[in-house]
C-alpha cells in the first residue's frame, strides 16, 4: 500500500469515526404523551393522595414546569400542535369533530429524519390520518381500548394484542427500541390511552384507592353565578357522568359493557369480582341527591387514579429500559398530558376550557448534563414549544414558520426572560356544550371571549380569585386592566395570525353591569 493511499484511508476512517461520534452525541428523544392526566393528580404537583413515583422521578431528576399550558384543550388538536409547533389555526386540526390532520405538512419528526434520526410513534395517535414522518409506527385506531387493544401496523393491517393497553404500549415501545438501528439517534413518541374516559384500571390496580376518601373540591357545588358559558355546559359529575358507561355499574346501562366486552374470561372474572359487590352495595344504600353525586365522585376518583397507576408504572418501565441499556445519559425524556382535566373542580370532569384545571397541563423533562436535577420552572411554556425544543436539542435549525419557542434556554440556568402572556383558542361546539372561546392569560389576569354558543367576555383576577369564581368583566375599577388586556390579546391574535379570532374580536359586546 503506497503512502498516499494509506493517508486517504486514514482520513476516511477518521471521518467515519467523527460522524459516528456526532450521531451519538446528539441526544435520543423520548416523548411520553398521556391523555387527560390532570396535574393535580400527580405527586410532584402537590397531590398528597395520588401515587405517581415515576413521573415524580422525571421531575426530581430534571425539571418540573409549574406553568405548562396547552393552546387548545382537546385530544387531537393538542397532538397536532405538539407535532407541528403551530397553533390549531395554522396546522388545520381545530377540533375532533370536523378536522382531519394534514400529514403532508412539516412536522418536527420530519426535520429530525432529515438530520439522520430514526423516528417512531407507538400507541394513541388520534389524528384520523396515516402517520407521516415516522420510520416506524404502531397506533391505536381512534381512542383505542383499555383491554386487548387493536393496533394499526405500517402495512395498514389491524392486529389485536392481548393485555392491558398501558402494558401493551410499553411492550411495543421496547420491542421497537430493541430492533432499531443502534448507530443512529432516535426520537420515540409513546402515546398512552390512559387516563381517558372511561377510566378502566388494570385488574391488578382495581381497588388500590378504595380506602381513600377524597375531599370534595371547595367549588364542587359551584352554581356558576355570573358565568354564562359555565351555566350551559354539560359535563357535571352529578348530571352528565353515567352510572354504566363511566362508573361500571353495568346493570344500569348496557352501554357500560362497551368497555368490558373485549375482556377475556380471566379479565372479566376479575372485573366482575371487583365491581359487582360495589354495585350491590350501592343498590342497598338507595342513595339520591347530593349523597349519590358524592358517591359518584368517590367512585370516579378511585377509578381515575387506579387507571393512572398503570400509566405511571409503565413510564417507570421506560426509564428502567433506558437505564439498563446505557441510554439514560444521552436521552431527553419529556412527559406531558395532552391537556389538563377536571377532578371535581366546579363539579366537573373533562377538559376544553381556558379555566386553569383544563388549560394547565403537567410537563416534566429530564435531560442529563443539560438540566440540573431538581430544577423548578415558573415560566410560561406551552405544548407548542415541544417541537422547537426538541429540534434545538438535536442541533437542527428551527423552521421559521414554527410558532413555538425552545424552552431549553429557560432551564439551562441562564437568566432568560420567558413569556409575559399566553394565548388560547378552543373551537369545538359540540360535546359537553362548552362554548368556543379564545383568550389570554398573564401572570395576574385572564381575559376570555366566548362566542357561538354564548356571546360574552369574562375577566378574572387570578391573584384574588385563583379558582375563577368571580367574573369581573365590566366591574367598576377594572376599565384600564380590561383595556390593557384587550390590547395584549389583539397583539397575540395578530402574532399567531388567528383570522377567526380577529373577526370575532372586532365585534363589540357591551359589558354587563355587575
Amino acid at each position: 500500500m503506497n503512502k498516499n493511499k494509506a493517508m486517504f484511508l486514514l482520513i476516511v476512517f477518521m471521518l467515519l469515526c467523527n460522524i459516528s461520534m456526532y450521531a451519538q452525541s446528539r441526544p435520543n428523544i423520548v416523548i411520553i404523551i398521556s391523555d387527560d392526566h390532570a396535574y393535580q393528580a400527580i405527586g410532584a404537583y402537590g397531590s398528597k393522595l395520588a401515587k405517581t413515583p415515576n413521573i415524580d422521578r422525571i421531575a426530581r431528576e430534571g425539571v418540573i414546569f409549574k406553568k405548562g399550558y396547552v393552546t387548545n384543550s382537546i385530544c387531537g388538536p393538542s397532538r397536532a400542535v405538539i407535532l407541528t409547533g403551530k397553533y390549531s389555526n395554522k396546522n388545520g386540526f381545530k377540533d375532533n369533530e370536523n378536522s382531519k390532520f394534514d400529514g403532508s405538512q412539516d412536522e418536527f419528526v420530519k426535520q429530525l429524519q432529515t438530520a439522520g434520526y430514526q423516528t417512531a410513534w407507538i400507541g394513541k395517535w388520534h389524528l384520523e390520518t396515516t402517520p407521516q414522518g415516522f420510520n416506524y409506527y404502531k397506533i391505536l385506531p381512534g381512542q383505542g381500548q383499555y383491554y386487548n387493544p387493536d393496533f394499526i401496523n405500517m402495512d395498514g393491517n389491524t392486529q389485536r394484542v392481548e393485555g392491558y393497553v398501558s402494558n401493551v404500549i410499553e411492550d411495543e415501545a421496547e420491542k421497537y427500541l430493541d430492533s432499531r438501528d443502534k448507530s443512529k439517534p432516535f426520537c420515540l413518541v409513546i402515546g398512552h390511552k390512559a387516563t381517558h374516559r372511561t377510566w378502566v384500571p388494570d385488574t391488578c390496580d382495581m381497588g388500590m384507592y378504595d380506602k381513600v376518601t377524597f375531599p370534595l373540591p371547595h367549588d364542587f357545588y359551584d352554581n356558576y353565578d355570573n358565568r354564562k358559558a359555565a351555566k350551559v355546559q354539560d359535563m357535571t359529575i352529578s348530571k352528565t357522568m353515567q352510572m354504566g358507561y363511566d362508573l361500571k355499574m353495568l346493570s344500569d346501562s348496557r352501554k357500560g359493557e362497551e368497555a368490558v366486552n373485549r375482556m377475556n374470561l380471566d379479565q372479566r372474572a376479575k372485573f366482575d369480582a371487583y365491581y359487582r359487590p360495589i354495585e350491590a352495595d350501592l343498590k342497598a344504600k338507595g342513595l339520591s341527591g347530593n349523597a349519590l353525586t358524592e358517591w359518584k365522585y368517590q367512585r370516579y376518583m378511585r377509578d381515575y387514579l387506579s387507571t393512572a397507576a398503570s400509566l405511571d408504572r409503565n413510564i417507570g418501565r421506560t426509564l428502567d429500559y433506558l437505564d439498563k441499556n446505557g441510554l439514560s445519559k444521552n436521552t431527553m425524556v419529556i412527559y406531558i398530558s395532552d391537556q389538563g382535566f377536571y377532578l371535581g373542580e366546579h363539579g366537573w370532569f373533562d377538559k376544553r376550557w381556558i379555566y386553569e384545571e383544563s388549560f394547565r397541563t403537567p410537563m416534566v423533562m429530564r435531560y442529563p448534563g443539560v438540566i440540573k436535577p431538581g430544577t423548578v420552572s415558573n415560566e410560561f411554556v406551552l405544548n407548542l414549544d415541544i417541537a422547537p425544543t426538541v429540534l434545538d436539542a438535536a442541533g437542527v435549525a428551527i423552521p421559521k414558520d414554527i410558532q413555538g419557542e425552545s424552552f431549553l434556554p429557560l432551564v439551562r440556568g441562564t437568566k432568560t426572560k420567558g413569556r409575559d402572556a399566553i394565548y388560547y383558542h378552543y373551537y369545538e361546539n359540540g360535546e359537553h356544550a362548552v362554548s368556543p372561546h379564545f383568550g389570554i392569560k398573564t401572570k395576574r389576569y385572564k381575559l376570555i371571549r366566548f362566542y357561538t354558543r354564548v356571546e360574552c367576555w369574562e375577566l378574572y383576577d387570578l391573584q384574588k380569585d385563583p379558582n375563577e369564581m368571580d367574573n369581573i368583566f365590566g366591574k367598576k375599577g377594572y376599565e384600564k386592566v380590561t383595556k390593557d388586556l384587550k390590547t395584549q390579546l389583539k397583539r397575540l391574535i395578530d402574532k399567531y395570525e388567528d383570522e377567526d379570532a380577529a373577526k370575532i374580536f372586532s365585534v363589540n359586546l357591551r359589558p354587563v353591569a355587575l
